[in-house]
């Protein structure tokens, strides 16, 4: 197991168990985003209720993040903060609706929204969609 994993966990102060090891291993080697069917099928040895728990230690400890593309399955991601997942760490994905991927578009921050007096943005979630670039050339 990557040091780097250990060291991910450590720094959320979670205890590193096997699944949780696997999990985040998954989600760390991926190159977008991953759904909880995406792990089940990456992780054919852990049950899918035993990855929905993980996922959610990995939420509350500000581990990951999840981002609603529409697609109906919640996609997770991994915070590149390094005490918590903030506003200023999101950035924008773009959804392909043909291939139904979800690419990170890491260079291009949310814009910021001003919101009324008294409200606070806890997440965001900026989603274009549209065709990428392999889909635009069929």
């Amino acid at each position: 197991m990557s040091e780097r994993v250990v060291k991910k966990l450590k720094s959320r102060d979670i205890k590193s168990t096997p699944n949780r090891l696997l999990v985040l291993e998954a989600v760390m080697s991926s190159s977008s985003p991953v759904s909880l069917a995406d792990l089940e099928a990456i992780l054919g040895t852990v049950d899918k209720s035993s990855i929905f728990r993980t996922l959610n230690l990995f939420l509350a400890h500000h581990l990951v993040h999840v981002i609603d593309d529409g697609s109906g399955s919640l996609k997770y991601e991994v915070c590149t903060g390094e005490d918590e997942c903030s506003v200023d760490d999101m950035h924008v994905h773009f959804f392909c609706e043909k291939c139904h991927k979800t690419i990170c578009l890491s260079s291009i921050p949310i814009p910021p929204v001003e919101l009324p007096e008294g409200f606070v943005t806890v997440s965001a979630n900026y989603i274009v969609k549209g065709l990428c670039k392999d889909c635009s050339k069929k």
